[in-house]
C-alpha cells in the first residue's frame, strides 16, 4: 500500500488477510502487486545493498540523503551500505568498479556516463520505474523526459532523474557595480572585458572558470558551442571540430589566460577548483551549478549578499545554456535489482525532495516539484527552475550520443585549451590534433 513517504508501507492486519487469500496478485518490479493495491512481499536482500550518493557541496544534502536510503533499509529490514563519492571522480570509480566486477545495487551519475554504460549494456532498464513515478507525480518535466528518452538509448530508460543541474554565471556584483556595470555580461566576450578592467591580480581575479580535466572544465565546450563550433555532424556520425568557429573560440579563451584573467593553476584545478576561488574572494566571475550559493549562505553571509546569478551568456552565434539531469541508476550485475527500483520510488518522495532541495544545488524534474517554496524563495533556485524549464537540451546544438558523451568524459575540449597555454603549440595545432581524438572516438561509435 503507497504511502505519502513515497515507500512501502507496514501491512495493517486487513492487508495481511488479504494477501493470505489473494491469487490474483501480480508482483511489480518495484514491489508492489498490480491488483487490488495490495503490497507485494520484497525479495530478501543478497548481502549487503550498496548505494552510491552523488557528493555534493552541501553537507546538510549529503547527510539527507544518507538518512533517507537507511530508513528506507530499516522499514525494509535491508541492510545498507551509503557511500558517497565526489561526482568528478565517479567515471573512474565506476570504471574500476565495472573492472573488477564490485558496482553498487544503485548509484548516482549523469548523463554522459548514463549513456556510455547502457551501449555497454551495464545497466538495467528502468521503464517501468519511469513510468510509475511519473504517474504518480505529475507528469516528467520535459527536460528530464527528453534527456533519458529511449530513443537515444537503444529503445529503453536507463535513468530516473531526481535533480536537474546546470550552470548559472556565479558575479562579484559588490565589485562590478562599483565599476559601473550593474547588469550581467550578455556576452563571453563583453565578460572577459569587464574581468580585466575589474580585477586585481594577485588579490583577485576575472575569470575563475576551469581549464582542467575535471567535469567543471567542460564548460569550454559550452562556450566553444556559443561561438559556432560543433563537435560533431548534424548526424551525430562524424567530428567536425575542425572549424573557424573552434578556432576563433580557442583564440579568444587563450589570450584571455595569456593576459592573465584566469586565477593561476586553472589547468589543474580539481572539483572544487572554482567553488574555492570564488569562496576565497579570489575570482570575480565562475560559472557553477549552486554549491557556492549554499557554502556562502551558510558560511560568508556578506559575501553571498554581494554575489549575484544569471544565465551563462551568449557567443557570438548563439546562448548555450546546458541543463542535464543526473539519475538514479541500477548496475545489470546488481544482485537486488528488485530492491534497487524500490528504493528509486521511496527517494522521489515529494516532501523529501522538496526538503532536499532547500540545501541541493538542483531543479526539480518532476511536475509535482516546481511548487516547491525553494523555487520561489531562493535567487539561486529560481535560476535552477528557469534553467529545468528553458535551458538549453543536454549537448546542444550537438547529437547527445555516446561519441559525445565519451569526449566529454574525456575532457577533449579543456584539453585543446591546455595544448595552446600549457604545451604552448599553435592554435592550429591544437585543433588539429584534438580534432584526430575527437574522430577516433566518433568512428568507435559509428
Amino acid at each position: 500500500m503507497a504511502h505519502a513517504d513515497g515507500g512501502l508501507g507496514r501491512p495493517t492486519r486487513w492487508v495481511l488477510a488479504l494477501v493470505a487469500s489473494c491469487v490474483l496478485c501480480v508482483a511489480d518490479p518495484t514491489g508492489e502487486a498490480q491488483a487490488q493495491g495490495v503490497p507485494a512481499a520484497l525479495p530478501k536482500a543478497v548481502g549487503t545493498f550498496t548505494y552510491w550518493g552523488g557528493l555534493i557541496f552541501s553537507e546538510e544534502a549529503n547527510t539527507m540523503l544518507v538518512q533517507r536510503i537507511k530508513q528506507w533499509g530499516k522499514e525494509r529490514g535491508v541492510p545498507v551500505d551509503v557511500v558517497m563519492i565526489n561526482q568528478n571522480e565517479t567515471v573512474q570509480r565506476v570504471s574500476a568498479a565495472v573492472e573488477a566486477g564490485t558496482m553498487p545495487d544503485a548509484l548516482d551519475m549523469g548523463r554522459d556516463l548514463m549513456l556510455l554504460l547502457s551501449r555497454n549494456n551495464r545497466l538495467e532498464p528502468v521503464d517501468d520505474v519511469f513510468d510509475r513515478i511519473g504517474g504518480e507525480h505529475g507528469g516528467w518535466l520535459p527536460s528530464a523526459d527528453s534527456a533519458t528518452n529511449p530513443k537515444d538509448f537503444g529503445g529503453k530508460r536507463y535513468g530516473v532523474p531526481f535533480g536537474t543541474s546546470g550552470n548559472l554565471l556565479n558575479r562579484r556584483d559588490d565589485l562590478l557595480s562599483a565599476a559601473g556595470a550593474k547588469d550581467p555580461p550578455q556576452t563571453w566576450e563583453e565578460l572577459s572585458k569587464l574581468a580585466a578592467a575589474v580585477q586585481r591580480p594577485p588579490k583577485y581575479y576575472g575569470m575563475g572558470f576551469a581549464l582542467s580535466n575535471v567535469g567543471d572544465g567542460n564548460l569550454t565546450t559550452s562556450m566553444l558551442q556559443s561561438w559556432g563550433g560543433r563537435i560533431g555532424d548534424d548526424a551525430g556520425k562524424r567530428c567536425t571540430l575542425d572549424s573557424p568557429p573552434t578556432r576563433a573560440f580557442l583564440k579568444w579563451i587563450t589570450e584571455a589566460h595569456a593576459a592573465g584573467l584566469f586565477p593561476p593553476g586553472v589547468t589543474t584545478w580539481d572539483g572544487a577548483g572554482d567553488n574555492t576561488a570564488y569562496q576565497s574572494g579570489q575570482a570575480i566571475f565562475i560559472a557553477n551549478p549552486g554549491s557556492v550559493y549554499l557554502y556562502l549562505k551558510k558560511n560568508d553571509p556578506e559575501l553571498a549578499k554581494s554575489s549575484k546569478y544569471s544565465a551563462l551568456p551568449r557567443g557570438p552565434a548563439m546562448r548555450v545554456a546546458p541543463q542535464n539531469p543526473n539519475v538514479r541508476a541500477i548496475p545489470a550485475t546488481g544482485k537486488n535489482k528488485q530492491l534497487a527500483k524500490n528504493l528509486l520510488v521511496y527517494l522521489a518522495d515529494d516532501k523529501f525532495m522538496a526538503d532536499y532541495y532547500n540545501y541541493a544545488i538542483y531543479g526539480p524534474v518532476l511536475n509535482s516539484q516546481k511548487t516547491a517554496s525553494v523555487f520561489r524563495e531562493s535567487p539561486l533556485h529560481a535560476g535552477l527552475l528557469d534553467l529545468a524549464l528553458n535551458g538549453t537540451p543536454p549537448g546542444f546544438p550537438d547529437v547527445a550520443n555516446a561519441a559525445l558523451a565519451e569526449y566529454e568524459t574525456n575532457f577533449l575540449t579543456p584539453k585543446m585549451v591546455q595544448k595552446v597555454v600549457v604545451d604552448k603549440k599553435s592554435i592550429q595545432a591544437a585543433v588539429q590534433e584534438t580534432q584526430a581524438a575527437c574522430q577516433a572516438i566518433y568512428d568507435k561509435h559509428k
